[in-house]
């Protein structure tokens, strides 16, 4: 019997979608942090649209002029702020802008989606554990820049990505959810990047409703805490 190939599916999320994440009555306030494209943001607008998140987001913070995120934004109507880090004397100063901003959007929560700056504990002084990072690999292999090419050169034959809340040291914070995607022999960072992509893009909404359900005291048992 043939078998199907399905490369872009991974072996395994975990953990899957509370049902306890339906009985919430008010949706959860998003602000997300982005550089880049923008994917991950979109594919969270669509999971609101689609009704697989209750969540609205005010605002979304970009630092790149330019940066196709800007152009995702407008095309949803989600109001989108340029804080271009260039024009910051410090990280701290930078961070205190975003918070700030952010706050006066009524964010409850913060989703870095691609933000490619490192935090200060600024912003974690004003968020705490509501704020979550998304990142290409599993965690803790291969954490800060380039994990897909570290990935590829450390010869490794599963990767994928993974969602945490979000520390001062980068990529160490407490994991909430992960999808393993395996490598294949011919992938390049590219090839490989878009899969992981559709995996991102899954468990990014999943990962917000658990980190919700965990700061509401209803998570389940084998959740994280520390």
């Amino acid at each position: 019997m043939q078998q199907s190939s399905q490369p872009s599916a991974p072996f395994i999320i975990s953990p899957d979608r509370p049902a306890e994440a339906d009985r919430r009555s008010q949706p959860l306030k998003l602000g997300v942090l982005a550089s880049g494209s923008g994917t991950n943001f979109e594919a969270l607008v669509q999971a609101i649209a689609d009704g697989k998140l209750r969540a609205e987001i005010p605002v979304l913070i970009y630092n790149n002029p330019g940066a196709a995120v800007a152009a995702r934004a407008q095309r949803w109507g989600i109001p989108a702020v340029l804080l271009n880090h260039r024009n910051y004397h410090s990280r701290e100063a930078f961070d205190f802008d975003i918070a700030q901003t952010l706050r006066q959007s009524g964010v409850e929560w913060v989703i870095m989606a691609g933000w490619m700056r490192r935090v200060t504990q600024v912003l974690i002084d004003h968020f705490g554990d509501q704020m979550l990072n998304i990142h290409p690999s599993l965690l803790p292999s291969f954490p800060g820049l380039h994990a897909i090419e570290q990935a590829l050169e450390a010869g490794v034959k599963i990767t994928g990505c993974t969602v945490h809340i979000v520390r001062l040291k980068v990529d160490s914070g407490p994991i909430l959810i992960q999808a393993a995607v395996p490598i294949l022999p011919d992938d390049t960072p590219e090839t490989l990047h878009q899969r992981i992509q559709v995996q991102e893009h899954e468990i990014l909404p999943r990962a917000i409703e658990l980190a919700a359900l965990r700061q509401a005291g209803q998570s389940p048992s084998n959740f994280p805490r520390s």
